[in-house]
């Protein structure tokens, strides 16, 4: 059978049907609501809370935090509700103020932001880029109650009420996105953001990943309602990347339930593990760092010691915000816990990335790359196998496992959550 990836630039595989699983993907859904009504829908039944327009009476500055590029979160959909209400609620324009969510990502081109807010919008508000690395752009608000430093970017303590706009798939570090990630990691610093990323790399992904309530959302939260998130608006989008439900009201509330929701579009259920599993990374595309999210899923698809084959282009190469990935490569978590205490590495958040995907491709699995955008000696420093065409790679797989191996393919890699059947009966 042949298997089509979602890059004009990477050639497809064939793969004998004796071998294949099956190709799984997101579910795709249908509804006759518009992605406009489902929005105001939301907007009109908060979760948790009154309708914002009432809770925001009496304050003069909001701060509303979006995510940045690497979600597609529709915001120019959300933003017109969301001014309604603003105005409901007697805010003036001149009270209102955009913060992209970068976490520890590159920042956002103009382009990208007029792209992502409209070309109106950054005309008539402030729309701006969180420093994350900048020490003198956060301010500190103590620590949690499990000693988590809490640095976060200034205009949330200028603020009088702060507002979330994101997306909820399933996510590595803490279950699912949306919710309180929109601050931590989104709004916070570097130092913030490794400790709850390094906490996540005591867990595998198979612990993590798709669950809901786990000890790294629970932090998460606590940085999130400390540093003031009142209100969050969160899209659920199917495997189309079209709007098929939304949340809004309480940030922990609504969360949860945009969860539950989020967890039956994104889970695909296999019949049993695979010996190779070979994933795209769509929609996180751009570079490894974001890629990664293809190698997560195919943890919770792939047998122990088989082989993982992630395809994608990655044409900004491996990360350009962190270039300590390249240098140090993936390893397993007592490695990195290793040269974390020679002081070899700085930043947590590297190191909990480069712990996330070993333990997939160093503890779990072979790795496989396929990537135009990683050349053969970048592939091999970071840990994987290098092959030019998913073919390739492929033949890899089977000279490693044998020619009887069986073959999974998950579509849209980066936000699918694979379930094996076996383990939910159990």
């Amino acid at each position: 059978m042949r298997i089509p990836f979602p890059y004009p630039e990477i050639n497809p595989c064939d793969i004998p049907e004796r071998n294949l699983i099956g190709i799984f993907s997101p579910s795709t859904l249908k509804t006759e609501k518009t992605e406009e009504e489902i929005i105001k829908e939301a907007f009109a039944h908060p979760i948790g809370t009154p309708p914002l327009s009432e809770m925001l009476k009496g304050c003069k500055k909001v701060l509303i935090v979006v995510d940045d590029h690497t979600r597609n979160t529709p915001v120019q959909k959300i933003l017109t509700p969301l001014f309604k209400e603003l105005d409901k609620g007697g805010i003036k324009p001149e009270g209102i103020q955009f913060l992209v969510a970068l976490g520890t990502h590159r920042p956002m081109s103009e382009d990208e932001i007029r792209k992502k807010f409209g070309k109106d919008i950054p005309k008539k508000y402030p729309v701006l880029n969180h420093l994350w690395w900048d020490i003198s752009e956060l301010a500190n608000l103590g620590k949690t109650e499990s000693g988590i430093p809490i640095f976060v970017n200034r205009l949330a303590l200028e603020a009088d009420f702060i507002i979330g706009i994101g997306q909820i798939v399933p996510h590595r570090v803490s279950g699912f996105s949306g919710g309180g990630n929109i601050i931590q990691p989104g709004i916070c610093g570097e130092e913030t953001t490794g400790k709850t990323h390094w906490l996540g790399a005591q867990f595998t992904g198979r612990e993590i990943l798709g669950t809901i309530e786990n000890p790294v959302k629970e932090e998460i939260e606590r940085v999130a309602l400390k540093v003031g998130l009142r209100w969050i608006i969160n899209t659920i989008q199917d495997s189309s990347s079209r709007v098929v439900d939304a949340v809004a009201g309480d940030p922990i509330l609504a969360y949860r339930i945009g969860a539950t929701r989020s967890k039956n579009i994104f889970q695909s259920q296999l019949p049993e593990e695979a010996d190779i599993v070979i994933s795209d990374s769509h929609p996180y595309d751009s570079d490894l760092w974001l890629a990664a999210k293809g190698i997560y899923a195919s943890e919770l698809a792939v047998k122990q010691e088989g082989v993982v084959i992630l395809i994608t282009p990655c044409p900004e190469g491996v990360c350009p915000s962190h270039p300590e990935v390249l240098e140090m490569g993936y390893q397993t978590f007592e490695q990195v816990n290793q040269i974390l205490g020679q002081g070899k590495i700085k930043k947590l958040t590297v190191a909990a990335h480069l712990v996330h995907v070993g333990r997939v491709i160093k503890e779990r699995a072979r790795g496989i790359l396929v990537s135009p955008g990683i050349s053969k000696w970048e592939t091999e420093r970071l840990g994987f196998v290098y092959a030019r065409e998913p073919q390739e790679a492929l033949e890899i797989g089977f000279s490693l496992l044998g020619h009887e191996a069986k073959v999974a393919v998950l579509q849209r890699g980066g936000e699918i959550l694979p379930q094996i059947q076996s383990t939910l009966k159990g």
